[in-house]
């Protein structure tokens, strides 16, 4: 191991918050946690997991259906230029409470690796290849087998701003669920003194609940990819290269697509 490598891997935790003994205390971040992924992410899970069993009860086999993560939400360009707008605005804004929340319990965002880095966009965009190839191997083998639905990352029309919101959203997707499922419940879960293999398999399963609507390949390639940036994030505390490996390999599918469609054969 190279000692660049050493030096971004060895733990960054001078900060980190201490164990919570007290009940009450222990019980409000409880009940705190279950509000924020009440109206966040763990509500997109109990959705998606309606989704996939809708989609199962159907006559036509999963990889005959078809499923997109960026569609249009409105017939008029310029309203749906707003209403894309106003999607990642609300992305952004579930980060964000994550991170006030950590804030007003006295955590400082530099504990959950908040702060910015140089070489943290070159770790990140090394993981976005670690994750990148496996994950787009895994969904092709997942459709073709039939566990899948057909995915198109983006049915929006060809106008001006479609790679700029496909790009925005991306951000959005990687903000919001990295600092909620990484940065914010792992931190409370060492408050209430997770054991970490624990913590991570848990805040995993969360990630990989809220893509089940894309069929069991989405949720089995996003539990790995939760295993991944959680245990990186235990090493390190470092959140911007998950970020940024995120946001990467979210912009690369959105964007990819969107120019590639019609022009490869095996792209759905």
């Amino acid at each position: 191991m190279t000692s660049l490598a050493r030096d971004w891997l060895r733990p960054e935790r001078p900060d980190l918050p201490e164990q919570v003994g007290d009940e009450p205390e222990r019980r409000r971040i409880k009940l705190e946690i279950l509000i924020v992924f009440g109206i966040t992410l763990g509500l997109s899970g109990a959705r998606s997991l309606l989704s996939l069993l809708d989609s199962l009860l159907q006559p036509t086999p999963l990889s005959k259906q078809h499923v997109a993560l960026n569609a249009p939400q409105a017939a008029l360009s310029l309203i749906d230029l707003l209403a894309q707008l106003l999607s990642v605005a609300q992305l952004v804004g579930w980060g964000a409470l994550g991170a006030y929340l950590l804030v007003r319990a006295g955590i400082r965002l530099k504990s959950v690796g908040l702060t910015w880095r140089g070489r943290d966009a070159l770790w990140g965009a090394g993981l976005a290849a670690l994750i990148g190839i496996p994950g787009l191997a895994l969904y092709f083998v997942a459709w073709k087998l039939g566990f899948n639905l057909a995915v198109a990352p983006s049915t929006l029309s060809d106008t001006w701003w479609r790679p700029i919101v496909l790009t925005l959203s991306a951000f959005g997707n990687a903000f919001a669920e990295e600092m909620l499922v990484i940065g914010y419940l792992l931190t409370r879960l060492r408050q209430l003194a997770f054991r970490e293999n624990t913590a991570l398999f848990a805040a995993a399963v969360l990630r990989g609940s809220y893509h089940l609507y894309q069929g069991f390949g989405g949720f089995v390639g996003n539990l790995i990819m939760g295993l991944v940036f959680g245990r990186v994030w235990q090493r390190t505390n470092r959140l911007w290269p998950l970020i940024v490996a995120h946001t990467l390999l979210d912009v690369v599918s959105f964007v990819g697509y969107s120019l590639l469609k019609g022009k490869l054969p095996f792209l759905p």
